[in-house]
């Protein structure tokens, strides 16, 4: 068989087959590039942003094609328990690099853009996900069809609610836009409070194997610190917006639980880890799963900061020192792992 005839297959396999969650690839990119910045690590920063645009326009040309060539798959991965929850990381995504253009390069009206996409997208996902689980026939148990992935709906929440507060001084509806903001932040917890409590039924009640155990549980924590992160950004805005001044006790103390609740989580998936990977012998090699594991790990470093700023506690700054280098280190790691794969897909 002629190779570029081997190479149009291989690819036409990888879009059918691409997983609804692969833009957390951007998520974790774009949070640990602003992880960087946030710590003086400005040449990484700007590294990941660049990378991370390049990995968002891929993504993007692969979903539409994915859209046109094998659109009734797609439609079935959205009515999938297991698959469905995956496609929220395109709005989440698309939110995190318009965070990275305000904050890096100071470009609030292609962020603004980007921010009216991602709400336009989260609209489609969320309520024809949620729809579709609910009215399908033939349901899978507790155990086997809910996961970490269902948090990134709450994850995407979060992050239009950051990115709101990013453009909203830009734009003539300030007011409108961090009221909108506000009313994502509080959604999103309101949908981590029974996600969270089913999880954790699901953890403590049924058997769970190394296999199911995967890296996108860590969003367990990467969700709370994702909602630290809009509390601070919402405290830091609420000179804008009365409303905000009005509820800033609320967002403080908000703002603080989520932050310590997402640090109470660090231990417990450390240890999972441990189990899994060294006393369970689960090999560790590339899956784009992982990128649900790194998005955590730069989110809390980035939260911990804007935490410190917006509620006065320097306290905070050492952890954000540390954790920095866990997640470059995390993120160093995967997109290893990703080359190698491609290496070895190119070669056949």
């Amino acid at each position: 068989m002629p190779e570029a005839l081997r190479d149009e297959r291989r690819l036409a396999r990888g879009i059918e087959n691409l997983s609804p969650g692969y833009f957390a690839l951007v998520m974790a990119t774009g949070i640990v590039s602003l992880a960087s910045h946030f710590l003086h690590l400005e040449p990484l920063a700007l590294a990941l942003l660049w990378i991370n645009v390049v990995a968002y326009v891929v993504l993007c040309a692969l979903t539409l094609a994915r859209l046109a060539l094998h659109g009734g798959r797609m439609r079935a991965d959205l009515s999938d328990h297991a698959r469905g929850p995956g496609f929220f990381t395109l709005p989440a995504g698309t939110c995190v690099l318009g965070s990275q253009l305000v904050v890096l390069l100071q470009q609030p009206l292609v962020a603004t853009c980007l921010w009216g996409l991602a709400i336009a997208l989260w609209a489609v996902i969320n309520y024809g996900f949620f729809a579709a689980v609910t009215i399908r026939s033939g349901k899978p148990s507790l155990a086997e069809g809910l996961n970490g992935t269902w948090l990134i709906a709450v994850v995407a929440m979060q992050a239009m609610a950051v990115l709101g507060c990013l453009v909203a001084p830009s734009l003539p509806s300030t007011h409108g836009v961090l009221l909108a903001a506000a009313a994502l932040h509080v959604g999103g917890f309101m949908l981590y409070l029974p996600l969270i409590a089913l999880l954790l039924y699901r953890w403590t009640f049924f058997e769970v194997t190394p296999q199911q155990l995967t890296p996108p549980y860590w969003i367990n924590m990467g969700a709370l610190a994702v909602s630290t992160l809009a509390g601070a950004r919402l405290l830091q805005s609420s000179a804008h917006l009365p409303l905000l001044h009005t509820i800033a006790p609320y967002l403080a103390g908000s703002t603080f639980f989520f932050w310590a609740a997402a640090t109470w989580w660090i231990p417990l998936l450390l240890v999972l880890g441990f189990w899994r990977h060294v006393v369970r012998r689960h090999p560790l090699v590339y899956d784009p799963q992982y990128w649900g594991m790194v998005f955590p790990l730069g989110m809390y470093t980035t939260c911990t900061v804007q935490a410190s700023l917006a509620l006065d506690l320097p306290e905070l700054m050492p952890v954000a020192r540390v954790f920095v280098w866990c997640a470059l280190v995390a993120w160093l790691a995967t997109f290893a792992g990703l080359l190698r794969g491609l290496a070895r897909a190119v070669r056949g």
